[in-house]
């Protein structure tokens, strides 16, 4: 399946490290008042605010401070006002860069992104000018353990998955982005334990750049990821190596 590189595990690896810096729990902190605000504080009426409310049981977030997001989501507790919104551009190389924020301020935020992105030699895009380079799905990961490939990928498909990956130390099933839900809960009505889930933009295709721009690159993801107002960061980059 393609989308899949070394970027993803990099990028997988580096979550973990996040989740211990506390900058996950800010994030999801945010996007469940969002999605609460949207539609509803009730995750079994509101798609959006359950799978917000299982990513950060993903990630060990207190009951309590996931009870106060949704309620500052419906105005029960007052809290800052989040906007979202994509920005879109181009890194070292020219590889594309898809950035999804949460944030208070937009000027700020687009105006560190755009400082941070010149430095390293890109540029911030138009919208639309490489969204078109990736795909919207769902993506659940699971570890491996001891648990059989083939009876794994038999239950993904059953419940409704449109892809299968082994990577590393983990399996990977794809869905399509309003199915996530669904299948995941048939994964773990069956007794598999997940690791994640989120809506994903997989790139279509892998762009290739050499070692000196694979650094500069690295690094600049890196910097992005690490602003307070990024949800996630997307890119078609392949390492170098």
């Amino acid at each position: 399946m393609s989308g899949h590189s070394k970027w993803s595990t990099i990028k997988r690896k580096k979550a973990a490290v996040d989740a211990k810096r506390g900058k996950i729990f800010t994030t999801l902190i945010k996007e469940i008042t969002i999605a609460a605000r949207g539609g509803g504080g009730d995750p079994d009426s509101n798609p959006r605010l359950r799978h917000a409310i299982s990513s950060a049981r993903d990630a060990n977030m207190p009951q309590d401070n996931i009870k106060k997001a949704i309620m500052k989501g419906t105005g029960e507790l007052q809290g800052t006002t989040y906007e979202e919104c994509t920005y879109e551009g181009f890194g070292p190389g020219g590889v594309a860069i898809f950035m999804e924020v949460l944030t208070d301020n937009k000027n700020r935020t687009v105006a560190d992104i755009r400082h941070l992105i010149t430095k390293y030699g890109g540029n911030l895009g138009e919208n639309g000018s490489v969204v078109w380079m990736f795909d919207k799905k769902g993506q659940i990961i699971l570890t491996r353990d001891n648990q059989d490939e083939d009876t794994l990928f038999e239950a993904a498909i059953d419940a409704g998955a449109e892809d299968f990956e082994a990577v590393d130390d983990a399996f990977i099933v794809t869905t399509d982005p309003a199915d996530i839900m669904s299948v995941r809960s048939a994964l773990e009505n069956k007794g598999y334990y997940v690791e994640s889930s989120k809506v994903e933009m997989l790139p279509k295709n892998l762009h290739k750049i050499d070692d000196e721009k694979s650094k500069k690159a690295i690094s600049l993801l890196d910097e992005i990821e690490d602003h307070n107002d990024i949800k996630s960061v997307y890119t078609n980059f392949e390492p170098a190596g």
